[in-house]
């Protein structure tokens, strides 16, 4: 009996799970997806709709047929999720609903991440207050999803770069204990990889690299359809393969790492040093502002056709490039998808990437392999932090009362 309970609380899920990818869908395309047979999912749904999960939405359009009636969740259902993003300067915050509306507006927090104990107390803080403010009964979130740079295994729940945790504890366990809510945290470049693959432009595509364009530069895989994690879950340090063509010292302690070349950071760094040489650019004024961050001046420069911005951005994009065409020929994949803060310039980076690929990628390759923008940039963290959460919840039954 509890073996059938079980599996009536995944199909559930599973039900959920798709809605909230897709929006809406008839009740055979939710047998096909989740390979049950439609009887047994009209009754689940049925059951769904009972509780309030899930709305009829009317007819789908007709294709000759019977017109399919639609399902939804429920926008109305009092269900949320705590979506976080960190890098290694800026947390961001988020509260949506099960119809992925934002009903908490983003909220922000300068945290330097480092080794400290104490940083993890003030992500703590910052969750428990930002709960507070949005005036959400805590017992209606269903948990909270966080996306972190650094090496994260999000089966063990624990970052071996930062946040550390002491008495034994994964940084996933101390978390949850202190907000009072289940926590699941993931590294932020297969986070990115994720909301393409759910929201973005790797829906439907089997084979995808999705490039994480931020203050580090990430990679999330995507393989048959799947993300791909590795054997401990740390695939995908794009940033590490040494191809850097400076000595400059990384900060995972080796020399030669792309990410010294191609971080957002370092272009940022680079245009503040060619100012100070006595280069002339529209940043000299912008980096006047301190209420925003050089490497924020410097995207701003890049979308307003800066030539010094644009001329870093060119060698770092080539670079970028340069390490693409080493991992077509390793993955041959079939799209590659330039994603994350950096994303909102992609149309800079195109040129510079395209000629390294036409430089050092073999024709046969590179021919069938397409680039795309994302249009997700800045949030595509955020949504799949919320994301690993619905993969993660049971969705247990909700009692109803008379």
């Amino acid at each position: 009996m509890s073996v059938i309970i079980e599996k009536g609380q995944r199909l559930r899920a599973d039900i959920i799970k798709h809605l909230y990818y897709k929006k809406a869908l008839s009740l055979t395309d939710l047998s096909k997806l989740t390979k049950k047979s439609l009887p047994l999912v009209t009754s689940v749904v049925n059951g769904l709709i009972s509780e309030g999960y899930i709305n009829e939405q009317g007819l789908a359009p007709s294709t000759g047929g019977r017109r399919p009636s639609i399902y939804l969740l429920n926008p109305d259902h009092p269900k949320y999720i705590v979506a976080v993003a960190m890098d290694q300067l800026i947390t961001r915050l988020t509260i949506y609903d099960l119809s992925r509306k934002v009903i908490l507006p983003i909220q922000y927090l300068d945290l330097h991440m480092s080794d400290s104990f104490e940083d993890v107390n003030t992500l703590a803080d910052f969750i428990g207050e930002s709960i507070t403010k949005s005036k959400i009964n805590q017992d209606d979130i269903i948990g909270v999803g966080i996306g972190m740079p650094g090496f994260v295994n999000a089966e063990l729940g624990i970052n071996s770069s930062f946040l550390p945790i002491k008495n034994g504890e994964t940084l996933q366990q101390y978390l949850s204990e202190k907000i009072n809510l289940p926590i699941s945290i993931d590294n932020d470049s297969s986070l990115i990889a994720l909301a393409e693959l759910n929201f973005g432009e790797a829906i439907d595509l089997k084979d995808v690299m999705v490039i994480n364009i931020g203050w580090g530069t990430g990679l999330g895989m995507i393989v048959n359809g799947q993300l791909y994690r590795g054997s401990r879950g740390y695939a995908g340090e794009f940033s590490h393969i040494p191809l850097s063509d400076s000595n400059n010292l990384c900060s995972c302690g080796k020399r030669g790492c792309l990410e010294v070349d191609t971080s957002l950071l370092v272009m940022a760094e680079k245009a503040e040093r060619a100012l100070e040489e006595g280069a002339e650019s529209s940043m000299k004024l912008l980096f006047k502002d301190k209420t925003k961050h050089p490497r924020d001046h410097f995207l701003d420069a890049v979308e307003a056709q800066d030539p010094l911005a644009i001329s870093i951005l060119s060698k770092a994009a080539f670079q970028i490039g340069k390490g693409i065409s080493t991992l077509m020929h390793i993955l041959n994949p079939e799209c590659i998808v330039l994603s994350g803060r950096g994303a909102k310039v992609g149309n800079m980076f195109l040129p510079s990437i395209q000629q390294a690929i036409n430089q050092f990628c073999m024709p046969r390759i590179a021919e069938f392999t397409t680039i795309k923008l994302s249009t997700l940039t800045d949030e595509a963290e955020l949504l799949a932090a919320a994301s690993i959460m619905v993969e993660n919840s049971q969705f247990e039954e909700v009692k109803i009362t008379a």
